[in-house]
């Protein structure tokens, strides 16, 4: 999942919701294309908050300078949630 996969069901969802007026036998058209966009907004959420919970436990970064000119890095994690 993703942004790509969200936008695009939000896009074709409003598409079928707004602006199809074909009908398909035993299908409407408009109800599948609001649940496509009530898929796409959920999509959309979901990702923004997972990648927000990542950046949000990310860890720290030191790094050394030594007299001879070498640089020592540390990255310390955080424990796992």
């Amino acid at each position: 999942m993703g942004y790509g996969l969200g936008v695009f069901l939000l896009v074709v969802g409003l598409i079928l919701a707004l602006a199809v007026e074909d009908a398909i036998s035993g299908v409407d058209l408009t109800m599948v294309g609001w649940i496509m966009t009530i898929g796409g907004i959920l999509v959309l959420v979901l990702t923004a908050v997972t990648l927000n919970s990542r950046r949000a436990r990310g860890g720290t970064v030191s790094s050394t300078t030594h007299t001879d000119g070498s640089q020592t890095v540390q990255r310390q994690d955080p424990p796992a949630v």
